[in-house]
């Protein structure tokens, strides 16, 4: 365990920056808030007499250095990440420090593994983006189902949510995502993103119980695209979204989500279906459990604790599946998840 140690949260008072103070709180982790409003750090530390608050704006590079300054690690939860993934990565490799984040947003994503692919690896720093529900999860769930495949012909993951209250922080991020790419959408296909603009496909997907076969909106493109490929040898990578959970996002008066039990979780539930298909054969790997945001923080921190006490499987920008081992992580978050994975052997018979 790597308890004691300080751990910076950039955008500390988020939504899913909340959840991930409280969890490395839980965790034995010291956290030091950050993020642009110091009036939201303030308040955030009101009921923690010990906490640190390090006000900083993303584009005030001595300002990041001083709040990053004596940590152990940083994890970035501010989105929209297209504004603060590269200014957090720049004071993080300054600091010498691990630097993860929470980004569902494709760009921002495609734009750390880019631009910091090259210089994380020489400096031998770890670059962790997308180490959340969307992006992290399915790529642990598609490495752990690829065993010993070296190679496969594509992977679906399908998201099979309750409902989809999204934040502020999520529409802000969607928002940006929408002005980068236009009237495009992205798949990966062929071994490459590529902008589309024809209507995504809608079909039923079998989900297993207690969801069942349920319509989804295919081709409902996540963080996944940029994950699983960036270590996997597959062409094809498809993600999927339960119709309900994709008009609820998309909605402009969906609510915010709102607190349901002691922990601050909503009432969303989940499954997370992901298959991966090699020859007329088939692996299955799926997670179960409640709200997509509560959930990154045991995700994230997790991974925070395996950087710091050398459980890690890469140097330079790697996503959660290449970086960690999978099957292991995956059974480490058995208190936040129920997990379901394939059996050792050559996979069974598509049908």
């Amino acid at each position: 365990m790597a308890a004691g140690q300080k751990v910076a949260v950039y955008g500390a008072y988020g939504h899913t920056g909340r959840f991930v103070v409280a969890q490395l709180e839980a965790r034995g982790f010291v956290p030091v808030l950050s993020g642009r409003d110091a009036g939201k750090l303030r308040a955030l530390a009101a009921h923690r007499p010990e906490a640190e608050i390090r006000p900083a704006a993303a584009d005030d590079a001595a300002a990041l250095d001083r709040a990053l300054a004596g940590t152990a690690a940083v994890i970035n939860c501010a989105g929209p990440f297209a504004g603060t993934a590269g200014p957090v990565i720049e004071a993080a490799l300054r600091a010498g420090l691990p630097y993860l984040d929470v980004a569902a947003e494709l760009e921002a994503n495609v734009d750390t593994f880019t631009r910091y692919a090259d210089r994380a690896r020489t400096a031998g720093a770890l670059i962790v983006p997308a180490m959340a529900f969307y992006g992290g999860l399915g790529d642990l769930l598609a490495t752990a189902a690829m065993g010993d495949w070296t190679a496969a012909d594509a992977v679906d993951v399908a998201y099979a949510l309750s409902s989809w209250h999204p934040t502020a922080g999520t529409r802000a991020s969607g928002a940006v995502s929408r002005q980068r790419r236009g009237d495009a959408r992205l798949v990966f296909t062929g071994g490459r993103l590529e902008r589309r603009h024809d209507a995504q496909p809608a079909f039923t997907w079998p989900f297993p119980e207690p969801v069942g076969p349920s319509p989804v909106i295919g081709e409902f493109t996540m963080a996944d695209v940029v994950t699983v490929p960036s270590h996997l040898a597959v062409p094809e990578v498809r993600t999927h979204m339960t119709v309900t959970a994709a008009r609820h996002v998309t909605a402009p008066d969906t609510p915010a989500p709102v607190a349901a039990d002691e922990h601050g979780r909503s009432e969303q539930t989940f499954l997370v279906d992901v298959v991966v298909r090699s020859g007329g054969r088939e692996r299955r790997a799926v997670a179960r459990g409640q709200d997509i945001y509560a959930v990154t923080a045991p995700l994230v921190v997790e991974a925070v604790d395996r950087v710091l006490t050398g459980r890690t499987r890469a140097v330079g920008v790697a996503s959660a599946g290449r970086a960690f081992d999978a099957p292991d992580f995956l059974r480490a978050l058995a208190p936040h998840l129920s997990v379901e994975l394939p059996a050792a052997g050559p996979g069974r018979l598509a049908g």
